[in-house]
């Protein structure tokens, strides 16, 4: 009886350990690529809307174009943090822009003088002070799965 009850244990134990990894991988944004890149998004105001995180290829010239992203991955919001895995198609150099989509309407809300309205932030956290950062300072290596990175999110 001992050894019955310590085989479904351990069976349990597989299941879980199982379904964890699996539910980890269900919870990653994209399509199935070679690698999995953890985006943590913090200074989060509100656990309202959307953020989204979009990734671009190592090409300045796509940085922020429109239909440059190679993918824009969205999660519901948590504050003061959301995580956010998306696929990588492999590992190597990348560019992260995220935004904090509050109304959930898919678009960076801007002003009339085109200033953001909405929270946004890049990867390798660059200064943005008078416009937008340089593409070689949100340049991000990937040298491997399963890597996390931060992103602080900035209000206007």
């Amino acid at each position: 009886m001992k050894r019955l009850v310590r085989l479904s244990l351990a069976a349990a134990a597989m299941l879980v350990a199982g379904g964890g990894a699996s539910a980890q991988q269900e919870s990653c944004t994209g399509t199935v690529g070679e690698a999995r890149l953890y985006v943590d998004v913090y200074n989060v105001r509100a656990a309202e809307g959307l953020i989204a995180v979009t990734l671009y290829a190592d090409d300045s010239s796509k940085f922020l174009a429109r239909r440059g992203a190679l993918y824009v991955g969205r999660v519901p919001a948590r504050a003061p943090e959301t995580s956010v895995c998306i696929y990588l198609p492999k590992t190597g150099t990348y560019a992260i822009a995220v935004y904090h989509d509050a109304d959930s309407d898919r678009s960076f809300d801007r002003n009339a003088v085109g200033l953001p309205k909405e929270g946004y932030g890049f990867s390798n956290n660059p200064a943005v002070l008078l416009g937008l950062p340089r593409f070689s300072s949100v340049r991000l290596s990937v040298p491997r799965d399963n890597m996390h990175t931060r992103v602080r999110m900035r209000y206007p």
